[in-house]
């Protein structure tokens, strides 16, 4: 029952954001029949940046797997910044907001994962969002 994808396999997109790149590991579009997660691999590259957003059902593990970045996260009145590098793993919890920043000069990666996969995801600040577009 084993499934074996080269990443040329999976689909890729890019932000229409700013210049991070995703590849899908376990998604509606990989065909692997998981209904109770989700998994994707971002990279981040220098300056980058995610919209603050948080996910009202799921919660959002990350694995760090190259560079560093910043992880910021903010629930009520708190609010924390937390640098990540390779190794480390976060984890957020439904309705945390969340985003990351790449504020060097080196790729930062991570593989993040939902379980269950978000039903929604709500953004904080009015007009900013990240979306994703298929990368050719």
């Amino acid at each position: 029952m084993s499934k074996v994808f080269t990443e040329e396999e999976l689909p890729h997109f890019g932000s229409t954001r700013d210049t991070r790149d995703r590849l899908d590991l376990v998604t509606e579009d990989v065909p692997v029949g998981a209904t109770h997660l989700r998994a994707d691999r971002i990279v981040y590259h220098p300056g980058d940046t995610a919209a603050a957003h948080y996910h009202v059902d799921s919660h959002h593990v990350f694995w760090v797997l190259g560079g560093s970045g910043v992880l910021h996260t903010s629930s009520g009145r708190t609010s924390e910044s937390t640098r990540l590098g390779a190794g480390t793993s976060a984890l957020v919890g439904p309705g945390e907001v969340h985003w990351f920043e790449n504020d060097g000069d080196e790729e930062f990666s991570f593989v993040e994962l939902w379980a269950p996969p978000p039903a929604e995801t709500i953004w904080t600040v009015d007009g900013d969002r990240c979306t994703w577009a298929p990368s050719t």
